[in-house]
């Protein structure tokens, strides 16, 4: 149980801070598709890959006092910024935690839009299709969205920058 916790904890002194729910989601299921032994479980939802056991990981840390959840309110919804307490720090200390380093890809990851994270999450998500099937499921699955072709080749070309660092 704690490893799954720590690892996550680990993510976070890393990542110093993130900020959005959606963006958390979004960032761990892609290092997980790039190998990052994140165990959650993924499921597609309303926006791209969606970890229910993340959500309530993330719940239990921050009632331990591991990880500080922060609510900003904006103009017509919540904002959360997560970072990893003091409290997380020296546990963390004192636990070992089978991670690679990948700070790089997660600062990388960090200055993405979470629209953007949305993109590339659900491209990953039907990663088993061939690349042109990809873009056409994301159109059908993601409609509304209207992601443009700039957009595509954009995320592709992440996609790849992250298959040579994590690989």
């Amino acid at each position: 149980m704690l490893d799954n916790h720590a690892k996550l904890m680990q993510f976070f002194s890393e990542a110093k801070q993130v900020t959005g729910r959606k963006k958390l989601q979004k960032m761990v299921y892609i290092l997980q598709s790039f190998g990052i032994p994140f165990e959650e479980k993924f499921q597609f939802h309303f926006y791209g890959p969606y970890s229910e056991e993340l959500s309530l990981r993330m719940e239990e840390l921050c009632n331990l006092g591991f990880i500080n959840e922060e609510k900003e309110v904006k103009s017509n919804y919540f904002q959360y910024h997560y970072t990893l307490t003091d409290d997380g720090v020296a546990f963390l200390s004192q636990y070992s935690v089978d991670m690679p380093n990948c700070s790089e890809s997660i600062e990388l990851l960090k200055g993405k839009s979470s629209r953007f994270l949305e993109l590339v999450s659900t491209m990953l998500y039907f990663k088993d299709l061939p690349k042109d099937e990809v873009e056409l499921k994301v159109h059908a699955v993601k409609p509304k969205q209207k992601y443009s072709d700039e957009e595509m080749a954009d995320a592709w070309k992440l996609i790849d920058e992250l298959n040579r660092k994590l690989q």
